[in-house]
C-alpha cells in the first residue's frame, strides 16, 4: 500500500493516519459488539447479531452488512493469497524450468483492458486453491468458533508483540525504563487476553464438534 502511495505526503505520515483511523475504528466495534452482546445476552450472544435471532427485517440492512463483508473479504483473501501464489509459481519455475506448461505465457486481448498474458499452471493453480479451500469453509459448521482461534492466534504476535518489540528497537529504550516496563506490561496482558480468547475458541469448537454434519449452516 505505502508504494502505491504518492511521494507527497510522506507515505509514513498518510499510513499512519490510515492505521489509527482502521485500527480505531475496528477496535470501537469489536469492542462494542463484545461487552455489550455479552452484556446483554451472555453466552447465548449470537454470532451473528443481525440475523441470529432469526429475524431479517429491514432486508436493505442485511443486504448492506452483506455486500460490506463480501468486500472485505475479497480484498483480504487476496492480500493473504497473493504471496503463496507467488511463493509455489515461483518455487515451480526454478525446479521445472523447461516445463511450458508451468512457464510459457499468452497473450490475449482483452476488450477495453489491452493485451493479458495468460499462464496455464497459474490459471489452473489458483482455480484449485479457490476450489479446494470454498469446500474446506463450507464443511466447516463452525465457522464463528474457528475464525476467533485463528484470531486469538496471529492477534498477539502479529498486531502486539512484534510491533512493540521493533518499537523499543527503533527508538532504543532503555530496559527498565518507565516507558519500556508499561510496553512489557502491554505485550504481556495482551498476551493473556489471546490465550484466554484462544481457550473459549477451542472450548467452542469442542462442543461444536459434537453435533457436526458435513456442509451445515450450524453456527
Amino acid at each position: 500500500l505505502q508504494d502505491t502511495l504518492k511521494s507527497s505526503p510522506p507515505e509514513s505520515k498518510v499510513m499512519k493516519r490510515a492505521s489509527l483511523a482502521g485500527v480505531s475504528t475496528t477496535t470501537l466495534f469489536y469492542v462494542l459488539c463484545g461487552t455489550i452482546g455479552y452484556a446483554a445476552f451472555g453466552n447465548n450472544a449470537p454470532g451473528n447479531f443481525l440475523t441470529g435471532f432469526g429475524f431479517y427485517e429491514p432486508f436493505w440492512l442485511i443486504d448492506f452488512a452483506n455486500v460490506c463483508i463480501a468486500v472485505h473479504l475479497i480484498g483480504a483473501y487476496q492480500v493473504f493469497c497473493q504471496p503463496l501464489y507467488g511463493f509455489v509459481e515461483a518455487r515451480c519455475s526454478e525446479r521445472w524450468p523447461d516445463s511450458k506448461f508451468i512457464t510459457s505465457e499468452y497473450a490475449m486481448q482483452v476488450p477495453c483492458c489491452g493485451t493479458y498474458n495468460l499462464n496455464l499452471f497459474r490459471l489452473v493453480w489458483r482455480t484449485t486453491y479457490v476450489i479446494v479451500t470454498a469446500v474446506i469453509a463450507m464443511i466447516f459448521p463452525f465457522f464463528n468458533d474457528f475464525l476467533g482461534l485463528i484470531g486469538a492466534a496471529s492477534f498477539y504476535p502479529l498486531t502486539v508483540y512484534f510491533p512493540i518489540e521493533m518499537h523499543i528497537a527503533q527508538r532504543k529504550i532503555p530496559k527498565y525504563s518507565f516507558t519500556w516496563v508499561w510496553l512489557k506490561i502491554l505485550s504481556w496482558t495482551c498476551l493473556i487476553v489471546s490465550l484466554v480468547a484462544a481457550a473459549g475458541s477451542i472450548q467452542g469448537l469442542a462442543t461444536d464438534v459434537k453435533g457436526y454434519k458435513p456442509f451445515s449452516n450450524h453456527q
